[in-house]
């Protein structure tokens, strides 16, 4: 393979694309070459059968990390232990000059299991959005107290397992994520219903397609499934 042939030691993959490189290994062989020693995920939940069978068919190590983009991208990281066998990969403790929170509506810390909003610190975050005001004082918000220190809302639900490892839950809002890219699903209802014939839509995900649903107005529109 390229990764043979090149002599490399360090891959990085958005999950998917991991799990369609793992299924091409042949019968029998490692997931990875040998020489392959560390393999980094990023951009999408890791499901926890890829993350067990690049464990058990490899002897690269496996490294799991999450971040925003406003957040340089990555601000959690995570491996497996030897004895790892869990239903859910986790995203992990935060990295050197960082901080993680899982807090209520309040902005209070949440106890070990319940489930919060993830919000982020450290020396890393981005100053806002640009030419956005009213979305950075949306997404980044002051920390209670007085301390100066500043949060990003990632819009993102997670919790605090007993071992103190964060797992990620899903989005609070119709945010979703197709092969690492973020997608506004809000953002796409609102380019159709643009259109003076639509009267509503609706998006969803499924895997890794979007799939639209469309109201006209009347048949009288002039709009039928072969003009969309």
């Amino acid at each position: 393979s390229v990764l043979s042939a090149k002599s490399v030691t360090n891959v990085h993959f958005v999950p998917s694309m991991l799990d369609v490189f793992v299924d091409a290994a042949e019968p029998g062989a490692p997931v990875l070459p040998s020489g392959v020693r560390r393999v980094f995920t990023s951009g999408e939940g890791l499901p926890a059968p890829l993350a067990r069978r690049v464990v058990a068919e490899s002897e690269a190590l496996l490294i799991n990390l999450y971040g925003p983009t406003e957040a340089a991208v990555d601000i959690t990281w995570w491996y497996p232990g030897d004895d790892w066998d869990q239903a859910s990969v986790p995203i992990g403790l935060p990295v050197d000059n960082s901080a993680v929170y899982v807090l209520d509506d309040a902005l209070r810390p949440l106890p070990l299991g319940y489930i919060g909003e993830l919000y982020l610190s450290g020396v890393q975050l981005a100053r806002g959005y640009l030419c956005r005001s009213p979305l950075t004082a949306t997404r980044f918000v002051a920390r209670p107290g007085g301390t100066g220190d500043r949060l990003y809302r990632t819009g993102d639900l997670a919790r605090v397992r007993p071992d103190g490892q964060i797992e990620f839950l899903g989005r609070n809002d119709f945010q979703v994520k197709i092969r690492g890219r973020r997608i506004e699903l809000g953002e796409i209802e609102s380019a159709l219903a643009a259109d003076e014939r639509v009267a509503s839509a609706a998006v969803t995900a499924h895997d890794d397609l979007l799939t639209a649903y469309l109201v006209p107005f009347s048949p009288e529109a002039g709009w039928d499934a072969d003009t969309v």
